[in-house]
């Protein structure tokens, strides 16, 4: 599986909205499946099956 790359566009209590590279639609995800500490505007790479924070 390829890697995809996200930008946290904003968080909504126990969800965040994943804005996705590829222009797709947001995906809207439960914070407990993201990393501990992650805030809006952080950028992700998913790599099946976990979620991590660029730096």
């Amino acid at each position: 599986m390829e890697k995809q790359f996200y930008t946290v566009a904003r968080i909504e209590g126990e969800y965040a909205y994943l804005c996705p590279d590829t222009g797709a639609e947001d995906l809207f995800i439960a914070m407990a499946l993201l990393p501990s500490g992650v805030d809006e505007g952080d950028r992700l790479v998913y790599e099946f099956p976990e979620y991590t924070i660029l730096k």
